[in-house]
């Protein structure tokens, strides 16, 4: 098959992710992968596999209020979808469902999106709802949210849980993990980190809080927050209110999330909301203790001090208390972070994500044929 995925960009973060992992396992499988996209950090990770094709396109922004930016990316890709014989346009977030269902209606081809979180209801989604001829949720609980909440039908939804490429998170070399630090300017520092979009919904803020009880046990740990958004300055400046300016360390970009990962010794997902948690599903797969909230999809990765720690979203002190317990006990940090590993392996392979993510692309041609 030749797929079109559609995304806003290709920095590093959850759905980027999941398309590079997808499109690479999907290569492998014998298909064609083109991605549009405005462009971004890990574009060339993603055009170095065979059969793949990268198409610059304006979707950082919001373009369906854009009517001059959407008729031109509609115009480039109608014409591209043609010249090439594209048979599947997936669509990966609000900008680019909106782009791929008329890209869809103008061509014929069928439009698959997937839903990777929760959105919030509004008039514009009830009167263009635009989620394709299949649906893809990453999670029950976004399945749920689909149905119930945006009116989504329920036989039109499909459950495929984000799958990793472990020959990319099978961990880094002693010597890696120590160049990786040595960027970062430490040496056996202990170190917490967190990969995920610098946005309110991630609990960035309540990391921070709960970081100044872990320092004054740990008084050289350090907290690493790779990721962009719109809430940088409000978490610089909760760092230097808290007296953590040296303890906090902002990276807005890595090369490749894995080596971030290698350099950490715990990591932590402190979200309010989450569909799955990508960032914490590759941290498990490189053998990682976690501690994440019990919200959203997270409970169905973590069993609670079999695979990893579990707190309540929002309770800083047991944030902290798991961050101490982790940091202080070497032990126990190895045996959580080779379940989490044994667990992800067995659950959450690239093979079973894309084998099911084939499946949905054949009932739509199927359907298309009828």
């Amino acid at each position: 098959m030749k797929i079109l995925f559609l995304a806003n960009h290709l920095d590093v973060g959850g759905i980027s992710s999941y398309l590079l992992t997808l499109s690479s396992g999907l290569v492998r499988r014998g298909h064609h992968a083109h991605l549009a996209c405005a462009g971004g950090s890990q574009v060339s990770r993603f055009i170095s596999f065979e059969r793949t094709f990268f198409i610059p396109v304006a979707t950082r922004t919001k373009a369906e209020f854009n009517p001059l930016r959407l008729a031109r990316n509609l115009g480039i890709l109608t014409r591209y979808v043609r010249q090439k014989d594209i048979e599947i346009i997936h669509s990966n977030t609000r900008v680019t469902q909106v782009l791929g269902e008329l890209l869809s209606r103008v061509s014929g081809i069928s439009h698959v999106s997937t839903c990777h979180g929760f959105f919030r209801k509004s008039a514009l989604r009830t009167v263009f709802p635009c989620w394709g001829w299949r649906t893809i949720a990453i999670s029950r609980q976004v399945a749920e949210h689909l149905v119930q909440d945006l009116g989504v039908q329920e036989k039109n939804v499909r459950i495929i849980h984000n799958g990793i490429d472990f020959v990319r998170f099978s961990g880094s070399s002693a010597a890696g993990r120590k160049a990786f630090r040595r960027v970062l300017g430490l040496e056996e520092a202990p170190l917490v980190g967190i990969i995920a979009r610098l946005s309110d919904v991630k609990g960035h803020l309540y990391l921070i809080e709960a970081m100044q009880a872990v320092r004054r046990r740990f008084s050289d740990v350090r907290l690493l927050i790779v990721g962009e958004g719109k809430m940088e300055m409000a978490l610089r400046k909760k760092a230097r209110e808290l007296g953590l300016e040296e303890c906090v360390i902002f990276m807005p970009k890595v090369p490749d999330t894995a080596e971030a990962l290698a350099a950490m010794d715990v990591f932590v997902l402190p979200s309010l909301q989450e569909g799955l948690g990508l960032s914490l599903m590759e941290a498990m797969a490189s053998g990682l203790a976690v501690v994440a909230s019990s919200v959203g999809g997270i409970p169905d990765l973590l069993r609670h001090n079999e695979n990893g720690l579990l707190v309540e979203p929002g309770n800083t002190e047991a944030l902290a208390a798991s961050i101490q317990e982790l940091l202080g006990d070497a032990s126990k940090r190895r045996s959580l972070g080779n379940a989490a590993r044994a667990f992800m392996q067995e659950n959450f392979s690239q093979e079973r994500m894309c084998l099911e993510t084939e499946r949905v692309y054949l009932e739509c041609l199927r359907e298309k044929s009828l």
